[in-house]
């Protein structure tokens, strides 16, 4: 064997296996220039091949593609790859612009006709190895590893700042605990392969297919010994021969084909900088040609959104760009004395708009002390105003803003104005003037970005802010807080973020005055920040004593079901262990069959997995409940008394409008939204939230199926109308009509699946969601929503017409016009399209679900407010608010609430309140 010269490196990429992760490694935030492109694959790809040209130093590389047409296994098999979906239009968009990029950095193309990329990669490697090479073949394809030698290797590319992995034999062999590396041929034909369409051998997966190779050394050697294989095996490895002959012979890479390799042409050549930079500037890779060229690029022009009808760019996030500073901007910022303090506010009364913002010296609303603070009114000026002292010495100096804050003619602009709101509170300052928040505009017209100023600012101004870290340090316990800084320090800091708050506000104004958003800014969503201000500010009561109690009993049972795990399985382990746990499952216990592993070399146990195998072995509902009652004890039964405010004795929860795409509030320390309820033991802990005092209690209010009756509402499905006007139990009227049977005769059963399909339809849910859910036969689910369709058409009508809606517009939207973008609604990849259109079904629903419940808040709220009620609201989770009542104002309140809510918007179907009250939120729910 010939011995390694590493004068002669040869670099083989899989063109399209490159391409490909590129694009899905961006697919959560695909990269669009303002051209409307997605240059996520461009991007990614060329990163990769200057990972290979900087840090590998190849002295030979090469590119290699599959043909457009078909190959040979395809005639072996009109099977083969054919369950693939169709490649997306953005991978195809981008083959052109790689091969220009290759053209660029003289790296050539290798393709061959009727051989697929591994193939001509085989061909070459070997080849290569002849003439004394070193070759690394860029993939990560498992297939690849029956090509290994010594002198060829697999290069795994590297994944989120993981180096990069090199496969030799060794590292092969022990992979598939093989002798040889082209053993990996025989195990890839025994188990197939399902992304490739290879059948394999039935009911041999690779855990079997290894034994088998390990125990007979290949296909053929399996065949000579069938006699010595029992039962179902030996039926099905004897009645498949021929499918597993062909299932090898579609793994097997193909080394001798017909193709001249030219190593010269291999060669690592110059780059063509020419093109290279007019192909990164019509790309608009700035950071790329700063890195590989060495110069700017001049910025792009106006950007443009994936849709025209679409209000926000969907900007190159990931890109950096050569931006506008405070040391390359224009700018008179001025840090106020007491002295000043007249001057800025006659300044500041004679503008109709403000900009305001806080510096405080933590993030938590109910403590911070405020440092100081910044105004602006117009673009390029800004005024710091220190607030230094004890806490009566900054009231005094608050006060003599009080008269600019309290005016109502007046609209303060501000990010995340709800922070200040209750700061301000705090301190007796109570803000009367109109609102104008940027982060909620923007989350508005573009709900799935980012809504920081400081992406905001680099988006949309071209300007990077001074970053705060400069000032107080990077986090850790020798951060600083802006009370520890002098006010010289903080004053430029200050004025920046009010001044690009203001230019922000004047960019985004002509969105927001647009039909659909100009109202859903101004009356719901502006509004509703002072209503959840005023929420977080009042908190709600703890019983932490009861919540002690219930973390000891959690504990106990944490121990009991541990002991029943260990006495299951018959050694005692780390049941908390994944690595261990799947041993114990998959190994000793041989709990399913096929059962694969991770990257890392070990069994998968979340939830999901061993939910697949809960009617194989009791112990796996055993480890489910454990992982629950864990999950309920370390999530929320400990936290959540450590999370009372010493000081209010309240929990303050913080709810967040910029969040959930839907529109949906969701809510932090402690994310109220997420505490199980359909659990026994998850719902045990809404005991211990309980009234403010004896003369208090808690009401509940709950929208009754208010997803269900907007769908019917929107769809206008006139028997679904009638069943929710006619007061009927939905569930059951449906399971009448899907199984044919009179209202009277519907069992629990009947009703359980109709409910199932009901709530299904929300979401998009198909025959294999509904099967999973029920734990039926997938051809009875079928069955089930092809005759729940036939009842209710109206509703599959208006499904289809989303989607089509979505696919004409780009968008869909609720009942008040906010709108979810999807730009994936186009896609010629059946998963990516699919996720897509459940999103079209289900956004104009669950966000009509969010409008109708912010509506209802906003009234009571008013009215609470007008009345001067002692009563509060201090909760809202999904379809529910949560009141601290007064006993005395119970009868008043209660028809207020029920009329607040049940009318805040007026539907097809009239919208239902069930209403409780009790002792603690359990009680009340």
């Amino acid at each position: 064997m010939l011995t390694k010269d590493t004068d002669k490196k040869l670099f083989l990429l899989d063109a399209y296996a490159l391409i490909f992760r590129a694009y899905y490694a961006f697919i959560r935030n695909p990269r669009i220039n303002s051209k409307g492109l997605n240059t996520s694959a461009m991007f990614g790809f060329t990163n990769a091949l200057l990972e290979v040209l900087n840090k590998e130093n190849p002295s030979h590389i090469a590119v290699v593609f599959d043909p457009p047409e078909g190959n040979f296994r395809t005639e072996i098999s009109s099977d083969y790859k054919a369950n693939r979906d169709e490649t997306p239009e953005d991978i195809k968009l981008a083959v052109p612009w790689i091969m220009k990029i290759l053209e660029g950095f003289d790296v050539p193309v290798v393709m061959v006709n009727g051989y697929e990329a591994d193939d001509v990669i085989g061909a070459v490697a070997k080849k290569a190895e002849k003439e004394g090479f070193t070759t690394y073949m860029m993939t990560s394809d498992k297939d690849m590893g029956q090509l290994v030698s010594e002198n060829i290797f697999m290069f795994k590319p590297g994944r989120q700042g993981k180096p990069a992995e090199v496969l030799g034999v060794a590292e092969i062999c022990e992979r598939w605990g093989l002798e040889n590396p082209l053993q990996v041929i025989d195990i890839l034909g025994m188990m197939g392969d399902s992304v490739d369409n290879i059948p394999g051998i039935p009911g041999i997966g690779e855990k079997t297919a290894i034994k088998l190779v390990g125990k007979y050394g290949s296909m053929e050697g399996l065949y000579e010994h069938t006699h010595e294989l029992k039962g179902k095996q030996k039926e099905n490895v004897e009645n498949h021969k021929e499918q597993a002959m062909l299932s090898k012979q579609l793994a097997t890479i193909i080394t001798d084909i017909d193709y001249d390799v030219s190593f010269d042409s291999m060669v690592v050549g110059e780059r063509k900088d020419d093109l290279l930079r007019s192909t990164f500037e019509e790309l608009e890779f700035r950071t790329l040609a700063r890195r590989v060229l060495g110069e700017e690029l001049p910025t792009a022009g106006e950007q443009i959104s994936m849709f025209d009808i679409a209000e926000t760019p969907v900007v190159d996030v990931q890109e950096e760009v050569s931006f506008r500073t405070i040391e390359t901007t224009p700018h008179e910022y001025h840090l106020v004395a007491d002295d000043g303090i007249d001057a800025l506010l006659k300044t500041l009364s004679g503008s109709d708009t403000y900009c305001f913002d806080t510096e405080t010296s933590s993030l938590d609303p109910l403590s911070a002390k405020i440092v100081g603070m910044s105004f602006s009114i117009k673009e390029g000026e800004a005024w710091y105003v220190p607030t230094l002292g004890e806490e009566d010495e900054i009231k005094e100096k608050l006060k003599r803003f009080a008269p600019l804050f309290e005016d109502p003619s007046k609209t303060m602009v501000g990010q995340n104005i709800k922070y200040d709101y209750k700061v301000m509170r705090r301190y007796d300052i109570d803000i009367k003037n109109r609102l104008w928040d940027t982060m909620i505009a923007h989350y508005l017209m573009n709900p799935d970005l980012k809504h920081g100023m400081d992406f905001l600012s680099e988006q949309y101004l071209n300007y990077k802010p001074v970053s705060i870290e400069t000032l107080i340090g990077k986090k850790g316990k020798n951060q600083l807080s802006m009370a520890d800084l002098p006010p010289e320090k903080i004053s430029v800091y200050a004025c920046e973020d009010a001044d690009i708050t203001m230019q922000l506000k004047q960019h985004f104004q002509e969105d927001i005055d647009k039909p659909h958003l100009k109202s859903l800014f101004h009356d719901v969503e502006v509004p509703l920040l002072k209503v959840l201000a005023d929420m977080e500010l009042e908190g709600v009561n703890i019983d932490r004593g009861m919540m002690g109690e219930y973390s000891a009993e959690l504990a106990e049972a944490i121990g009991s079901l541990e002991k029943e795990i260990h006495a299951m399985a018959g050694e005692q382990f780390n049941v908390d262990s994944p690595k261990q746990l799947g041993t114990i499952l998959f190994e000793k216990l041989e709990i399913g069959t096929n059962v694969k592993k991770t990257k890392s070399g070990q069994y998968s146990t979340s939830e999901d997995i061993l939910s697949r195998y809960k009617q194989d072995h009791p112990i796996i509902e055993k480890i489910l409940e454990y992982r629950q009652v864990r999950k309920l004890k370390s999530t929320y039964v400990d936290p959540i008394p450590d999370m009372v405010n010493e000081t209010t004795n309240r929990l303050h929860t913080q709810y967040m409008q910029t969040v959930a795409a839907t529109g949906r509030l969701s809510s932090t320390n402690p994310n109220l939204q997420n505490i199980p309820i359909r659990t026994e033991r998850g719902r045990l802990i809404r005991k211990a939230f309980v009234p403010r005092d004896e003369h208090h209690v808690l009401l509940a209010a709950d929208y009754s199926q208010v997803e269900l009756r907007i769908i019917a509402a929107l769809s206008g499905d006139e028997s679904m109308i009638e069943a929710f006007r006619n007061g009927e139990d939905i569930h059951s009227a449906t399971a009448a009509k899907v199984f044919g049977v009179g209202k009277d005769d519907v069992d629990r059963e009947m009703r359980s699946k109709a409910k199932a399909v009901n709530f299904g339809i929300i979401y998009g849910q198909g025959a294999f969601g509904l099967a999973q859910n029920l734990g039926i036969k997938r051809r009875e689910a079928k069955e089930i929503i092809d005759n729940y369709y036939a009842q209710f058409p109206r509703l599959k009508e208006y499904q289809q017409e989303n989607i089509e809606f979505a696919r004409n517009n780009g968008y869909v939207e609720t009942i008040l016009g906010r709108r979810r973008y999807l730009a994936d609604i186009q896609s010629g990849n059946a998963v990516v399209r699919g996720f897509a259109e459940r999103n079209a079904i289900n956004a104009p629903i669950q966000g009509s679900a969010a409008d109708v419940i912010k509506l209802a808040m906003l009234r009571i709220h008013e009215i609470f407010k007008e009345k001067d009620f002692k009563s509060r609201m201090i909760m809202q989770v999904h379809d529910e608010l949560v009141f601290d009542a007064h006993v005395e104002e119970l009868d008043i309140i209660k028809p207020i609430i029920i009329d607040g809510m049940q009318n805040a918007y007026e539907l097809a179907v009239p919208l239902k309140v069930d209403l409780d009250t009790g002792e603690n939120w359990l009680q009340a729910h």
